[in-house]
């Protein structure tokens, strides 16, 4: 495992598995977020992202967290991962989750709020069609059992 991508609904605490999972296996991480957004409001156009995370895959090790939904093109990540993280909480836990970490615009909402029906398909036909190794988490028990494995 030296290529992680880590994904899931907004809310599902993809940044603070990523920093944990970076603690324990020494890999260093990537919040894409901040990459895509840096841009300001409008994000990276699909060109620029599409050449950013070219680069950002570059490296021999790393995790790269987050999911940017409509936004992302995540073929670039899923052709050279090895493994990936699905955080595959419920909606309440992901909606809680993100309500207590502060303001978020509307799309952000609409995507949490029809994840599993409008991205979540697409998302596992993408994974399956790359042959990586997936990993589902669907509880923070079976995310502390899977941290403690992977140190």
């Amino acid at each position: 495992m030296d290529r992680v991508l880590v994904l899931g609904r907004g809310g599902a605490g993809k940044s603070t598995f990523a920093r944990r999972l970076e603690v324990v296996t020494g890999l260093p991480v990537v919040e894409l977020d901040a990459v895509f957004w840096a841009a300001g409001l409008a994000g990276l156009s699909r060109e620029e992202w599409v050449a950013r995370q070219r680069e950002l895959v570059a490296g021999p090790r790393w995790v790269l967290e987050g999911d940017l939904g409509p936004y992302d093109v995540l073929e670039v990540r899923l052709a050279v991962a090895d493994t990936v993280v699905l955080l595959n909480f419920s909606l309440v836990r992901c909606v809680w989750r993100a309500v207590r970490r502060g303001r978020e615009r509307a799309d952000f909402w609409w995507w949490v709020l029809g994840y599993r029906r409008r991205s979540l398909p697409g998302l596992r036909r993408a994974l399956a069609a790359s042959g990586v190794d997936v990993v589902e988490l669907r509880s923070p028990v079976a995310v502390e059992r899977f941290l403690r494995s992977a140190g």
